[in-house]
């Protein structure tokens, strides 16, 4: 429930951000594969800045992606030249091509005024964190967030990939999702290919009665109660959830939180909820 982040490609939540280069040898790729060589390393220097590093110096990169020096100090000028990273001092932080980049980003991905209206008078309700998930592969990504107001609470960032082999919202996300989907996540958890028996059981039974609840299946110490929320065709599109400390999550405030839960559900997929990552209509 720590907000502090792991390095770039995790999350504090056990998640990933950014998909790097192995560090290592700075060995020359074939050349049909410099150019994709060169665009992986430099999402991996962008991603080691965070809101914890918003400047980070050459050394910092040449320490934490095992490349030569003279290699860091090509990609760091490239980015530089387009305006990705601004010389600083200290060494560099984001430019304001990423500036831009983030604008346009925010402008496609933002729900809807009403949609972070409903999030914002339930977490307020609640007092808990409200997060919003999205199936992306055998992720799930949060979309939206509205943090909880008190001190110990739950922390996701917006855009935190995390798995889908465990958690409330996994649950509700995965309820159409077709058996090879299931292998595949099973496959990725800790418990191996035999994982899709029980997940399968959690996934019918969130079904059978409109919400999914967890008690420390990924991070000890934090409930989770979510739902589904339906596309226009009536497949499930996104899971809403409240989390919090498990001391905070007894079972009749559960009970609870789910009716308040179905409720705003309901009202985001009867006016349509959309999204870029919804499934194609």
């Amino acid at each position: 429930m720590s907000p502090a982040k792991k390095p770039a490609t995790e999350t504090a939540a056990g998640g990933r951000t950014a998909t790097g280069t192995q560090p290592g040898a700075d060995a020359q790729p074939a050349p049909d594969s410099q150019g994709v060589r060169s665009v992986q390393r430099a999402v991996e220097i962008l991603s080691l800045l965070s809101e914890e590093r918003p400047v980070i110096s050459i050394r910092e990169i040449v320490e934490a992606t095992g490349l030569a020096k003279t290699t860091v100090i090509r990609l760091v000028q490239t980015l530089e030249q387009n305006g990705l990273l601004w010389a600083a001092p200290n060494g560099y932080l984001p430019g304001p091509g990423l500036w831009r980049w983030a604008h346009l980003a925010r402008s496609s991905w933002e729900l809807p005024p009403e949609t972070r209206k409903h999030m914002r008078d339930l977490g307020a309700r609640r007092r808990e964190t409200v997060n919003l998930y999205m199936l992306r592969d055998i992720y799930r990504v949060c979309v939206a967030q509205q943090e909880s107001p008190q001190p110990l609470r739950h922390v996701v960032h917006v855009g935190d990939e995390l798995p889908l082999w465990a958690g409330a919202s996994s649950k509700a996300l995965l309820r159409d999702a077709p058996d090879s989907l299931l292998r595949r996540v099973a496959l990725s958890s800790p418990y191996g290919e035999g994982h899709v028996k029980r997940l399968r059981e959690w996934i019918d039974e969130a079904a059978h009665r409109g919400w999914a609840v967890s008690h420390g299946e990924r991070e000890d110490g934090l409930s989770a109660v979510a739902v589904p929320v339906l596309g226009r065709s009536g497949t499930v599109v996104a899971a809403l959830s409240l989390s919090g400390p498990t001391v905070r999550f007894p079972d009749d405030v559960v009970e609870q939180y789910a009716a308040d839960l179905r409720q705003v559900a309901a009202e985001m997929s009867e006016r349509g909820f959309d999204h870029p990552l919804s499934p194609a209509r």
